[in-house]
């Protein structure tokens, strides 16, 4: 087995489906530090500004080509935060990503900031749904 298909430790993740969203996510804190001048510090509380963000862009009504590189990083940032929230990975599969929690449910955050964006989503919420998903019962 290569290295590149083996377990981690950090994060519990399998670096070939974490590289991609990570750099994604990475991507749009540096964006959002040098042109919003938003701090996203990958807490769960960072996805209130990132709804609000999201919300405000489709106010301005953008390019759809600009559009989805945007979501997939807001995206992308939100599912690190639940991957660090609540212990979970990221899976992929025919250029689709996810987040999976201890419990085995497969998140879209990616997805979800598309939702947000139409109106009918939140990446606050789907992080407090993954978070509390993944706690242990007691």
């Amino acid at each position: 087995m290569t290295s590149a298909t083996t377990e981690t430790t950090q994060h519990g993740s399998r670096p070939s489906a974490a590289a991609k969203p990570r750099r994604w996510a990475a991507d749009t804190v540096a964006a959002m530090r040098e042109g919003a001048r938003l701090r996203l510090d990958y807490s769960a509380q960072s996805l209130w500004s990132v709804d609000r963000m999201i919300d405000g862009i489709r106010r301005e009504a953008p390019p759809p080509a600009a559009l989805d590189l945007v979501l997939r990083g807001f995206g992308a940032y939100a599912g690190e935060v639940i991957a660090r929230q609540a212990d979970g990975e990221w899976w992929s599969s025919g250029g689709d990503h996810w987040v999976r929690t201890p419990d085995g449910r497969l998140w879209d955050p990616i997805e979800e900031a598309r939702r947000c964006f139409d109106g009918g989503g939140s990446l606050r919420l789907l992080c407090r749904d993954a978070t509390e998903a993944a706690r242990p019962a007691g």
